[in-house]
């Protein structure tokens, strides 16, 4: 065991890791210093979890599930663990039916954290956003590494790699691995997870999307194998009947206001027992409205019970729904791309989101 432990000691000592002095071929350079800290840190650990945050999203599976398998090639005990599970739309990606989560397995979840010499938190930034794990990562003894693309973290970490410029926490991932000389461990099913988290969280290089360190990544990522084309299917070809209805049930009854620069989709907890929703059916909804030239700001509100209603917000141009969230619904994300929370019931959540619409008309271009 400890020769084992030596070898893999000189083995990542020794990687051609990014130095200052050398030219990146990346135009986002994350700090030296914090890449050896996480690889030296990383020496030292036995057991290690990866988690994101609640209602894990294409990049949040994305990067968790590539690390987890570099990781594991590095010869960890690692493991992903999330507050809930993946929607059926993202199962198809290796590794996630390996994903412990804290809605099936509790006490395993618990136990794991608990045990965890290293944590690495990926696509969040405040601890709230693991929901019911939130208290368990709090209490836990490990050291703690993040690994993020959102705005104005407030998370307590020991190592913090922000930058809110990068589209995904997926591409951000792979410029670390990059910079670690880890990309060698990476294979074309840790590939295919980094490129759904980039493709998704760009609107399928829709948005945010002009970095030429993206296709830079895709072309890494190709010579690993992947299919693109079949990955672009498996997330958006899987449609249900119920879903489908469903989905034009909601678009049929969307409101616009403000001039028609706004639009307001509503789903009730009623309405979902009614289509028979599974999660993920609506993925994407919220980004329809926008296909119009005059909307620039898009609001979804789906009561998944009747005391809480999710949120999620999409936005063109300048229009900060970042803002809008974090304000008035507790929550986040990026300026084109945001969600939060409201505890009550829908009507009660549509009013408060009325009342709040005049203080950001003049956001609008």
């Amino acid at each position: 065991m400890v020769i084992a432990e030596n070898c893999l000691t000189l083995q990542l000592l020794k990687m051609n890791s990014y130095t200052p002095g050398r030219r990146s071929r990346f135009n986002t350079v994350i700090d030296p210093d914090l890449v050896e800290r996480v690889k030296h840190m990383l020496l030292c650990a036995r057991n290690v979890v990866i988690t994101c945050h609640v209602s894990p999203d294409g990049d949040a599976l994305g990067s968790t599930t590539a690390l987890c398998s570099v990781l594991r090639a590095l010869g960890k005990d690692a493991t992903v663990v999330t507050a809930d599970c993946p929607p059926k739309s993202l199962q198809f990606l290796p590794g996630v039916r390996e994903i412990i989560t804290a809605t099936r397995s509790p006490e395993r979840a618990q136990d794991l954290i608990a045990k965890a010499d290293l944590v690495f938190c990926l696509d969040f930034n405040d601890l709230k956003r693991v929901d019911r794990l939130s208290e368990a990562f709090e209490k836990a003894a490990s050291r703690r590494i993040v690994i993020d693309h959102h705005l104005a973290p407030i998370i307590s970490c020991d190592i913090l790699i922000s930058h809110p410029e990068v589209s995904s926490t997926s591409a951000l991932l792979y410029i670390f691995l990059w910079q670690a000389g880890w990309t060698r461990y990476l294979n074309r099913s840790s590939a295919a997870c980094i490129y759904t988290g980039m493709m998704t969280d760009t609107g399928n290089f829709a948005y945010n999307s002009n970095d030429p360190d993206l296709y830079l990544i895709i072309h890494d990522l190709l010579r690993k194998g992947i299919d693109k084309d079949n990955l672009y299917k498996l997330v958006h070809n899987n449609a249900s009947q119920s879903g489908i209805r469903l989905n034009g049930y909601a678009q049929y009854r969307t409101e616009y206001m403000c001039g028609g620069r706004m639009a307001l989709i509503t789903l009730s907890y009623d309405d979902l027992r009614d289509f028979d929703y599974s999660k993920g059916d609506t993925e994407g909804l919220v980004n329809i409205p926008l296909t119009i030239p005059e909307v620039q700001w898009s609001v979804f509100m789906r009561e998944d019970s009747k005391d809480l209603v999710k949120i999620s917000m999409r936005s063109k141009g300048v229009f900060p729904v970042n803002l809008v969230c974090e304000e008035k619904f507790g929550g986040g994300g990026h300026i084109n791309a945001a969600g939060g929370e409201f505890h009550g019931s829908l009507s009660e959540a549509l009013s408060y989101l009325l009342k709040a619409i005049p203080d950001y008309e003049t956001l609008f271009e």
